[in-house]
């Protein structure tokens, strides 16, 4: 008996590690708690994020723990790119934005559009009435394609009426990124810079891939399966980020 149950400690403790390292080196899990990301990202989604694609750091462990003092094997992320990190605040919290600003780069906002480096970010409307969250508020906005110098193109929203329309000058610093959040006036994000301002790249965690599963819990608790069809997001499954 004693034998038996050393055994299966053995085992779950090897369990333990091998999920530990794979969570850590190479993919994890996350859930989207917010409507900052709409359209592209919805209450509900669950995605997987790559660790390798930016290298490490000690936020690359649970809980931040990690043994490393720097980032090592980094590899710059591209604008566009939808990452998660660790708010510059506490270091704990993980937000998931678009990445705008490189080390350097020039941001502001005029008259409700977006200057990256002095050029102003096309941005094309494709929807004249759109209904998106802001919480548990619904908003009415616009949404737009919107396409960086390097050609990304993606998704975002803003209100019809009361949307943000300008900002001082943020100035990237070396080391460091500039994020925003695709629902443009319902995100905390890089503008606030008491709050998530600049993040050091030691701070990312990894690159957002592909949403795995999603369920809209508006239309009531996931244990009513006779409600799945309304429920289960099936045409989000296995959807690539973008």
């Amino acid at each position: 008996m004693k034998k038996l149950i050393i055994e299966n400690l053995k085992t779950i403790f090897y369990a333990l590690i091998i999920a530990i390292l794979i969570r850590s080196l190479l993919i994890q899990p996350f859930y989207i708690p917010s409507s900052s990301m709409e359209p592209s990202l919805l209450v509900g989604d669950r995605l997987f994020v790559t660790k390798l694609t930016y290298g490490y750091s000690k936020h690359s462990f649970p809980f931040s723990l990690g043994p490393i003092k720097n980032r090592i094997l980094f590899s710059n992320p591209k604008r566009g790119d939808v990452i998660v990190f660790k708010t510059p605040s506490d270091n704990r919290t993980d937000y998931i934005k678009r990445l705008i600003g490189l080390p350097g780069d020039k941001l502001q906002f005029i008259d409700g559009n977006l200057y990256l480096n002095n050029v102003e970010i096309l941005k094309s409307k494709i929807n004249f009435n759109s209904t998106i969250y802001c919480g548990k508020l619904k908003a009415d906005t616009f949404v737009f394609k919107e396409k960086l110098l390097n050609g990304k193109e993606y998704l975002t929203s803003y209100f019809k009426e009361g949307s943000y329309q300008n900002s001082d000058e943020f100035i990237v610093p070396k080391d460091h990124f500039f994020f925003l959040g695709d629902n443009r006036d319902c995100s905390k994000d890089s503008r606030f810079l008491s709050s998530v301002g600049f993040v050091h790249k030691n701070n990312l965690v990894g690159k957002a891939q592909f949403i795995f599963f999603s369920t809209n819990l508006k239309e009531g608790s996931f244990f009513n399966f006779w409600n799945w069809k309304k429920i289960l997001r099936i045409e989000r499954f296995f959807k690539k980020i973008t």
